[in-house]
């Protein structure tokens, strides 16, 4: 059974999230501030976290920036800030998808399962190019042997980028592929954001924005 650390202090939607997460099927751990949060962290194995991003002792993205350093577990931030800065800092600090409040819960949960879902659609296989490997089964890539921090969000796009090498994938096949079927759901600017985080974490050219049309991995890509 996969287990949600949810983080939110509102109880009365702590309560209504955590017995829909659990009709779902999930095992739900549930904490109201960063203290709890980081204690069920460590006691436990998380697969997605469910965060709101203001809480009694601090602000969640410092959260998410240190369970990123050493994880590459989903991350989902609630939010009632839906200006376009908030939604790149949540992108910055390792988020691989944001909600804005008030919201539907079946959208939430929509989300979640796509990405619960990607946690079982991984082939065993390594992808090679520009000095990058990606072990596609254990999610992990590196750079010239050194790890390199991505979500998961940007290490599914990167492997998409890299199974389609030298050809065109338009944003909107993007969003299908990585956020499946909630991808109505999500910003217009969610493609742009990811793929300029990755470029920047990966430090390759190999990504090139085709105008119009969408992205380009240029480099050659060899498969084992």
């Amino acid at each position: 059974m996969n287990t949600i650390l949810l983080i939110e202090d509102d109880k009365n939607l702590n309560r209504g999230i955590t017995l829909k997460l659990q009709r779902e099927g999930y095992l739900v751990l549930s904490a109201g501030s960063l203290a709890e949060a980081y204690e069920l962290w460590e006691a436990n194995t998380i697969h997605l976290i469910l965060s709101d991003l203001s809480l009694p002792d601090g602000n969640a993205l410092d959260f998410g920036r240190q369970i990123r350093e050493k994880s590459d577990v989903f991350l989902i931030y609630l939010t009632a800030m839906d200006q376009e800065i908030d939604i790149v800092n949540g992108y910055d600090a390792g988020a691989d998808d944001y909600v804005t409040k008030p919201f539907s819960v079946n959208i939430l949960m929509s989300k979640v399962n796509a990405l619960m879902r990607r946690l079982k659609s991984n082939d065993s296989g390594f992808l090679i190019s520009q000095g990058i490997e990606v072990n596609t089964k254990d999610m992990i890539a590196k750079s010239k042997e050194r790890p390199i921090q991505l979500s998961r969000t940007e290490l599914m796009l990167l492997i998409y980028l890299m199974e389609n090498a030298g050809r065109i994938v338009s944003k909107e096949k993007i969003l299908e592929r990585i956020w499946g079927i909630e991808s109505d759901f999500v910003d217009d600017s969610t493609v742009t954001v990811n793929i300029s985080r990755l470029k920047n974490k990966l430090g390759t050219d190999a990504i090139s924005n085709v105008r119009g049309l969408g992205y380009l991995w240029t480099g050659k890509v060899t498969k084992r």
